[in-house]
């Protein structure tokens, strides 16, 4: 009996396999209740309350979850209600098309839970345009659908009861495996025979990676903190807390840059240093990639017993550099330095499964807050909906974008007749997102999975002409278009097109579907087309300037922090970690804007290069301030420390404030190259802060030139709001 208990257990250890039970149990609810009740034609508003509510689901503690779930059936209801009673009248279901359309999403700018419900909320007006004819009484549609989310929030619950800490572990899990990634990205930069153009990629790789890396972190905290507002003591929680700490103190030392890697791939090109270097942080990437496994099979993780030889060679060829005097001490120095970090990243690893390590110490009690940006009050709400009410705000211009395009959609359905029309509204919805290239890279997937399939749907149609076979595979097709939604969107949108076709045939009409659902989805992704390309496109509401601008601010003010603790002494509270984060977050924010304008069509190719150029530049800057602060602690050398606030000044003088300092009126970069000679084993401290110093200003001005570069597009939001 045992064995078969633990094959039980490992099995619920599954997330991906938990999860398509869920959505099984919940699709052969709405499938198969309403055939043994002789009342199949209520299966098509059931399933799709279910599609609706599995697409607004969120992950929250208990309470929490029963308020959204609440908030969650009253917006359907009055989503679905809307539509019921004002269909018969064109004028006003457009205007209240609009209206409704801007509320839902601008109220999405009041947090994650709240543009998760408002999506849901907008997936059932658009339901219940296609089913507004089912039903005589207006109600009923609209009861149904709710019925069928409420079906799926009572399975949603229940498992969360069953296994409450368990889409935190699912994450934490992500967040190791990214952080693997992130590792095996910055081993790149070790090649010794990169080219120029290779070394580039590889930095932007590593941007890009860091940018998913802070997303994950971010998806995380918001998991970790809701849980310990409502936290009992639960061992889970707490432990799955100090994991958190752990991946970003490891993230911190794996970002941090000692040196200009490209410079040392020409200096050690002959030498089995930087081989070494490679192969201890492929082999760190590997042991991330391996804790994500143990988190996720609930096993505790074994560190590799290859650290400890590996890390032992490696020390013997820095000794031996060091010894040979070959070499420029500085590079050497900084080798070493970058030893040290590596194996603060081993020490990390190798001791986190220890109680030492799990429990919580009552003096840390302020290392272990988590900021809280959840909504405080009534005055949060006015702010975060008024610094949403202007073309400048992203959100807005969706909003606005998104209800033009349904009511255009609207509009055509209205003068033209065309059979299904709404379901151009429904592709126009999923398509539409808040950017060009995301809206793109959707509307080719969206079109091949949706003429799959009405392929593969017309088929089953017609070799599986019993009722019973089709409930069975609209069941299965629902599953699978939640377990690949999020994964291979073509596919998804494949299924979804089957669960549509077999839905309308219990209407009887779905081999009349087949050809106006192809046809419906090309107009409403071309509507998707036109909107994200003529309607406030983003490329005239250039946001580059402004967001590199904040990126600076953040890198600025971590490094104000990171100059603090070398005064005042370690500490990682939560301001630092704020800091931190920030500058992560914004750095995040410029790889991602970068990427997304270099795909729009009208991205000057030279302004394209420069802005590739800042993305390298901007993440090794901030690499450089990462290693200050994986290594800072209090010092008490006043030289260093006076170098470090003039620094600090010049910094901000030049990046926030475009006033390039003078290094050489106070003999800044003379004092550092002096101070650099020095190898004193004593002055280790000293020595990394000067070589960082070092660092940054080798490409301060750079940085600076290539910020005004950028800073004065030629489509300058300004310019372009007064043109309009």
């Amino acid at each position: 009996m045992k064995p078969w208990l633990s094959k039980v257990r490992k099995a619920t250890y599954n997330t991906s396999l938990m999860y398509n039970l869920r959505m099984l149990i919940a699709f052969a609810g709405t499938a198969f209740v309403p055939y043994f009740l002789d009342y199949q034609l209520a299966t098509i508003p059931l399933t799709l309350g279910v599609v609706a509510a599995g697409l607004s689901d969120i992950d929250d503690r208990f309470s929490v979850r029963i308020m959204n779930l609440v908030y969650t059936y009253i917006g359907f209801f009055v989503a679905a209600t809307s539509v019921q009673l004002l269909f018969p009248y064109p004028i006003a279901f457009a205007l209240g098309l609009i209206v409704a359309c801007i509320f839902w999403i601008l109220l999405g700018s009041l947090g994650r839970r709240y543009a998760t419900i408002s999506y849901g909320c907008l997936v059932v007006s658009v339901y219940s345009m296609l089913g507004v004819h089912l039903f005589s009484e207006w109600y009923v549609q609209p009861v149904l659908l709710v019925c069928g989310a409420a079906w799926y929030g009572l399975i949603a619950t229940i498992s969360f009861l069953l296994f409450p800490i368990r889409p935190v572990q699912d994450k934490l899990a992500a967040c190791y495996s990214s952080l693997g990634d992130f590792l095996f990205a910055k081993s790149s930069v070790f090649d010794v025979d990169m080219t120029p153009n290779s070394y580039q990629q590889s930095l932007i790789d590593l941007s890009l990676e860091n940018g998913k890396l802070v997303g994950i972190f971010n998806d995380l905290k918001t998991a970790l903190l809701t849980r310990l507002k409502g936290d009992r003591g639960q061992k889970d929680t707490r432990r799955s807390l100090q994991y958190y700490f752990v991946a970003q103190d490891i993230h911190e030392r794996a970002d941090s840059a000692h040196i200009n890697y490209q410079e040392l791939s020409k200096i050690f090109q002959h030498s089995d240093i930087l081989f070494r270097f490679q192969r201890i942080l492929s082999i760190q990437g590997k042991a991330c990639k391996d804790l994500s496994e143990s988190i996720l099979k609930r096993e505790s993780y074994k560190h590799n017993k290859r650290f400890k030889h590996a890390f032992e060679n490696l020390k013997q060829s820095l000794e031996k550099l060091r010894q040979d005097q070959v070499y420029d001490q500085m590079w050497v120095n900084a080798l070493f330095a970058l030893y040290q970090n590596l194996k603060g990243i081993d020490a990390q690893l190798r001791n986190l499964e220890t109680e030492r390590n799990i429990a919580l110490d009552k003096n840390k009690q302020l290392e272990q807050q988590l900021k809280d940006d959840d909504l405080k009050g009534w005055k949060d709400i006015k702010i975060r909906i008024k610094q949403n009410l202007t073309p400048e705000s992203v959100l807005f211009r969706h909003a606005i974008r998104l209800s033009t395009v349904l009511v255009i959609g609207y509009i055509f359905v209205q003068m033209t007749g065309i059979q299904y029309g709404y379901w151009i509204l429904l592709t126009a919805l999923f398509v539409s997102q808040p950017n060009f290239n995301a809206t793109k890279r959707r509307l080719r997937l969206r079109i091949v999975g949706t003429l799959v399939g009405i392929i593969i749907g017309l088929a089953i149609l017609y070799f599986v002409p019993s009722l019973e076979g089709q409930l069975l595979l609209l069941v299965i097709s629902g599953v699978l278009f939640f377990e690949l939604r999020s994964k291979q969107y073509a596919q998804a949108t494949a299924f979804i097109t089957i669960l549509a076709l077999i839905n309308f045939n219990l209407d009887g009409f779905g081999f009349s579907a087949g050809l106006p659902r192809m046809i419906d989805t090309l107009i409403g992704c071309a509507l998707a087309w036109f909107g994200v390309s003529f309607i406030w496109p983003d490329w005239k509401f250039r946001r580059l300037p402004r967001t590199i601008r904040r990126a600076l601010q953040a890198q600025c003010n971590y490094l104000i922090d990171v100059v603090q603790q070398y005064h005042e002494g370690r500490n990682h509270g939560l301001s630092y970690r704020i800091a931190r984060r920030n500058a992560h977050n914004t750095d995040a924010d410029v790889a991602s804007l970068i990427s997304t304008l270099a795909t729009e069509p009208d991205f000057d190719p030279l302004q394209k290069n420069l802005a590739f150029e800042f993305l390298c530049l901007n993440h090794t800057f901030l690499s450089y301030i990462a290693a200050l602060g994986a290594h800072r602690q209090k010092i008490e050398d006043k030289e260093v420390l006076q170098l470090l606030d003039q620094a600090l000044d010049d910094i901000q003088g030049a990046l926030l404030r475009d006033e390039m300092p003078d290094l050489t009126a106070h003999n800044m970069l003379q004092t550092i190259r002096t101070r650099l000679k020095q190898s004193s084993e004593e002055d280790q401290s000293a020595l990394l802060i000067l070589q960082q110093l070092s660092l940054m200003y080798s490409i301060l001005k750079q940085l600076s030139t290539l910020k005004q570069s950028l800073s004065h597009d030629r489509d300058d939001a300004a310019t372009e709001l007064a043109s309009l």
